[in-house]
């Protein structure tokens, strides 16, 4: 109990963790003061910091112990996996929150050079990459199909017809390939202008020079057809899992009561399966604002950046252009616009799903 602990051992234990904390602290400052070249003398690496977090961190465990015993000692089965997020999360963010401010060419033998506020002005006017913004919203809006499309299978794949187990597992297939399986399979194989199977049917039937990536809107239908086939099956089957967990006395008592299919639908089985559905269109929207896979291996971004992803044009950024100071700025940005929507978008499914009395 919290009397039980003398004075001695309260001020030992406050000596630990407010001793450690300022060594590490300190160490964190002076660090980043020879990063940003305001001090002359400072560590070659971080390690050293390293190893002040980890000297608070045993400090703190073992601080909880001498200051709150018992109940000290069950604080331990939180606190180092606290402390482990802490280390593999927030300080890399802090880490690429200083190198966003920089500039970084790994071709530049100049190496990181802090230049305050100039990668967001060059966001600012850098077209590819809005242009790669706005791409996310005509792909984030392809979701609404892609749930429509699911929920039809859903629908089918739960109805009493032959072959049911057979058609789960085959429209699970997709979901079971890389997303770089199905851009070589499908992007790079069977839709190749010259020699694809697809192509020569194309040809067959007079088109006289089929390509699926020549314009900017067929190349981008093609990437949402193809992410689509992906990931299509994952809502498929959580929203068949939501059909199957309604009462099938509900729909049996709307027989009775003449119900037509339409109206089972609208009145019992589309409702119920609201916060299915919500779910699952939400973690869609999580995997599709990554998209990136396909792209880089279809596309590279092109015709033009036509179907460049954030994802995908932050990837060029490093590869091509070897620019990791703006690269990091553009992904911290887009992690924000992320949190933001995502946020919103939660905070409004919450609102919606609540009943109305």
């Amino acid at each position: 109990m919290q009397h039980e602990i003398s004075d001695r051992r309260r001020y030992l234990g406050r000596t630990m963790i407010w001793g450690s904390a300022i060594i590490l602290l300190f160490l964190v400052l002076f660090q980043s003061l020879h990063q940003v070249g305001w001090l002359e003398s400072g560590f070659t690496t971080w390690r050293p910091t390293l190893y002040a977090y980890l000297f608070w961190a045993t400090c703190l465990c073992w601080a909880q112990v001498i200051l709150y015993g018992e109940q000290g000692k069950r604080r331990l089965f939180i606190l180092p996996a606290v402390l482990f997020v802490v280390s593999m999360v927030i300080f890399p963010l802090i880490f690429a929150l200083g190198i966003a401010f920089s500039s970084w060419n790994l071709s530049s033998p100049d190496g990181r050079q802090f230049n305050g506020f100039d990668n967001v002005i060059q966001m600012w006017s850098d077209p590819f990459y809005w242009n790669a913004l706005k791409n996310m919203v005509y792909y984030t809006f392809a979701i609404i199909i892609e749930y429509i499309v699911a929920f039809g299978l859903a629908l089918l794949l739960n109805a009493q017809i032959k072959g049911r187990k057979f058609f789960r597992v085959a429209f699970l297939m997709p979901l079971m390939l890389s997303p770089v399986a199905v851009s070589w399979m499908l992007g790079k194989s069977m839709l190749e202008a010259r020699f694809g199977p697809i192509s020569r049917l194309a040809r067959e039937l007079g088109w006289d020079n089929p390509s699926f990536f020549g314009s900017p809107e067929m190349a981008r239908s093609m990437i949402m057809m193809m992410d689509a086939w992906t990931f299509i099956p994952l809502m498929m089957i959580m929203i068949l899992a939501g059909l199957q967990a309604i009462p099938k006395e509900l729909h049996e008592a709307a027989d009775v009561d003449g119900a037509t299919p339409w109206k089972k639908f609208w009145e019992i089985t589309f409702p119920l399966m609201l916060p299915v559905s919500v779910t699952a269109i939400l973690i869609r929207i999580i995997f599709k604002l990554k998209l990136a896979d396909i792209i880089i291996n279809v596309t590279s971004g092109g015709p033009g950046g036509a179907t460049d992803s954030v994802t995908s044009f932050i990837f060029r950024e490093y590869r091509d252009r070897s620019n990791v100071g703006y690269g990091t700025f553009l992904a911290i940005f887009y992690l924000v616009i992320i949190v933001i929507v995502m946020t919103i978008l939660i905070k409004v499914s919450d609102r919606w799903m609540k009943p109305r009395h």
